[in-house]
């Protein structure tokens, strides 16, 4: 049996992550996740410099996660703030995603 190869793909967000970058973002987002093959792969969003999400940019990261599970892919926010993880967190969001590092 052959061994299949562990499909990620990478993105920055952007430093604000809300209503006027929403679009941009997503459509970024869905074009990594359907290069790769359905059923692998795992897009990785830094959040390293992304300093505020509003309700748009938590939708926008809801959809891009939506699109992920209906191809069977996981997203991972890398670097996520305080701010951030709290809020998905009172959400109950944050089961939807995987972090890194894992133990931040």
């Amino acid at each position: 049996m052959r061994s299949t190869p562990q499909y990620v793909r990478e993105m920055a967000a952007p430093e604000t992550l809300g209503l006027d970058t929403r679009v941009a973002f997503r459509t970024g987002a869905f074009e990594l996740l359907e290069s790769m093959p359905e059923g692998e792969g795992r897009l990785v969003v830094d959040l390293a410099a992304t300093g505020h999400v509003d309700s748009a940019g938590l939708g926008a990261l809801m959809l891009v996660q939506r699109r992920a599970a209906e191809r069977r892919q996981a997203v991972v926010l890398e670097n996520p703030s305080d701010e951030l993880r709290f809020l998905l967190n009172i959400t109950k969001l944050s089961m939807l995603f995987e972090f890194e590092p894992a133990g931040v």
